[in-house]
């Protein structure tokens, strides 16, 4: 029952994910396009107040002042965006733990990239994100924090570097997830250790009486305006693990730095409309360049192990890999697995349009069909999610056949 628990676990985690992702990023941008989109008060405005916007929505009116440090009295209703952040990350986390650590031997681990044990790779994937967060405070509080143009070449610097670093330690897929993880963890980071704490700093100060420090609000924006242009990259990263012409070649780390700067242009043709009215349209032509030459990359050579690296791969041992390969199913299996599948999830696809087996899973080999046992139950015994659309034909017998040999890996039958 595992495999069906986890699948409707891993479901349910993924689904508060994105909605939770959906609220944090659409606060971010409004927020953003208003601080930018803000203009002169009319007249004589409260103290403290230095800019001003109109806008309409849902059949109102809404008349927004900000005032650049704090009002002189703090009100008693006062609404703190903050949850939208902590909501996605944790949700993220989870369901990182869920599919890339628990299910780590399939998805985070190619013992031809590096022969890591289950719980090595686990401890390294969170460690990364931790210490990704430490470093890019560190730099972000260096004297490059004066210089916005310095200091953003810098952490693009940093954040390819970490790319490649996960690219030599993980799969493909795991890769380029765990730099996605790290950059949605140094934007949450953002809000929780730096963002929010100053925030609170200021309203501490009004109520005692005393005047908040200017920096406090600037450092929080500096801050707030790094996650904005960092959004669109991570969404990339975040969807990649389904797209293995992104994730599955040699060049995925430099795919994700070009991604970095495809999301800072965007937003930079966003962020100036909103300031200034200005549409920047060679952002775009810039932006179409840079996921062509992700195109390009995607398609060379290909995240492929050598023959000698696939002998070398150790057979699935202990319970239920053993009784699975041993099974007197096996044999009728691995027939109907090569017939019907092997076709697409092969290392040199025979399926007209397939350059990399989808999601990079092989099913050529009796090690590979063992491997793969746990997810040929889910996409091709308990659903009909595979062969998609049935295209290979697919029988109910055979589905059943893979339902007999399934079980015996623990000793019962599903019938």
């Amino acid at each position: 029952m595992w495999t069906y628990f986890s699948e409707w676990l891993q479901f349910g985690v993924r689904w508060l994910h994105v909605v939770t992702a959906i609220a944090w990023i659409g606060s971010s941008f409004y927020f953003i396009a208003l601080d930018l989109g803000l203009r002169k008060p009319h007249g004589t405005p409260p103290e403290g107040v230095g800019g001003e916007a109109w806008q309409v929505h849902g059949g109102g009116f809404y008349h927004i002042q900000k005032y650049m440090v704090a009002p002189a009295h703090m009100p008693e209703d006062l609404t703190w965006f903050k949850w939208e952040s902590y909501a996605t990350w944790l949700s993220g986390f989870a369901l990182l733990f869920l599919v890339y650590y628990v299910g780590a031997d399939l998805y985070l681990i190619d013992r031809s990239v590096a022969d890591l044990p289950v719980w090595g790779a686990s401890i390294i994937g969170m460690a990364g994100l931790a210490l990704g967060w430490i470093v890019y405070d560190f730099i972000c509080k260096s004297p490059l924090k004066g210089n916005d143009t310095a200091l953003l070449a810098v952490l693009f610097v940093y954040v390819v570097l970490a790319s490649f670093i996960f690219a030599q330690l993980f799969s493909g897929r795991g890769a380029m997830l765990h730099t996605g993880a790290m950059i949605a963890t140094l934007m949450t980071a953002n809000v929780f250790l730096i963002i929010i704490p100053n925030q609170k700093i200021v309203v501490a100060d009004l109520k005692a009486g005393r005047v908040p420090e200017a920096r406090l609000g600037a450092e929080a924006k500096q801050r707030s305006l790094h996650n904005n242009y960092l959004t669109l990259p991570v969404i990339f990263l975040m969807l990649s693990n389904h797209y293995p012409l992104a994730f599955a070649t040699q060049w995925n780390w430099l795919i994700a730095g070009l991604v970095l700067l495809m999301g800072a242009v965007i937003r930079h043709f966003f962020n100036t409309m909103h300031k200034t009215h200005q549409k920047l349209w060679w952002c775009w032509a810039v932006a179409g360049l840079l996921f062509a030459a992700v195109i390009t990359l995607s398609g060379a050579p290909g995240w492929r192990a050598s023959p000698q690296a696939q002998a070398a791969l150790p057979r699935i041992e202990g319970d239920p890999g053993r009784a699975l390969m041993t099974s007197s199913h096996f044999a009728e299996a691995e027939g109907v697995v090569l017939s019907r599948c092997s076709m697409c999830h092969a290392r040199e696809p025979l399926w007209p349009g397939l350059a990399h087996a989808p999601k990079a899973i092989y099913l050529e080999t009796p090690e590979d069909i063992v491997h793969n046992a746990r997810l040929i139950d889910a996409q091709s015994v308990r659903s009909h999610a595979m062969p998609p659309g049935n295209v290979t034909g697919l029988e109910p017998d055979e589905r059943q056949l893979l339902a007999r040999w399934i079980a015996s890996g623990d000793g019962r039958w599903r019938p």
